[in-house]
């Protein structure tokens, strides 16, 4: 087991480690979306005809996502992908966060889908347009902020740990467990 003190000065995950780290996300959550999203939709749609609005679709899978990562931020540190990609997210001091540490991280995370809107609104974006903007920005251009932070490379953070007072930390090989 690791301590709080020890987790604190682990160095931040690189690049390219986030930026796997969150493909395989994307994977994880497509069936957390089908779970929670596409089985109860499709109920709905066949049995009684009813489609709910894009603006009330967007909220619903927002807090189901927001629960999904609240959930394992709070509890381990660490979602699915996170565990494989030996990636930990810890509060001041190395502690797991607070379940509102968690949520604001959660907010700060999705700034990233204001230019996306506003990318969409100029641009008239349509359909998989629309699904190839949000892959793009979520998986490659948000990890680039890490190179905002003037720290040292080992202990860059992204604009939303920074934000967040959160830091993602690269576990060491020998300490590796799946919970």
């Amino acid at each position: 087991m690791i301590t709080p003190a020890e987790l604190n000065i682990l160095p931040a995950p690189q690049f390219w480690r986030r930026v796997s780290c969150t493909l395989y996300e994307q994977l994880v959550l497509l069936g957390v979306i089908a779970f929670t999203f596409l089985v109860p939709n499709l109920g709905l749609g066949m049995l009684f005809n009813i489609s709910l609005p894009s603006w009330l679709t967007f909220l619903y899978l927002y807090v189901v996502l927001g629960i999904y990562f609240v959930w394992y931020w709070t509890k381990s540190g660490q979602t699915l992908a996170m565990q494989t990609w030996r990636v930990r997210m810890i509060g001041p001091g190395g502690y797991n966060l607070t379940r509102r540490q968690a949520i604001w991280r959660y907010v700060f995370g999705s700034l990233w889908l204001a230019p996306c809107v506003l990318l969409q609104w100029i641009f008239e974006l349509q359909r998989w347009q629309i699904i190839e903007m949000l892959f793009t920005v979520a998986v490659f251009l948000w990890p680039l902020t890490i190179y905002l932070d003037r720290a040292s490379t080992l202990l860059r953070q992204s604009l939303p740990d920074r934000f967040g007072r959160t830091r993602l930390v690269e576990l060491p090989k020998n300490l590796v467990t799946l919970s």
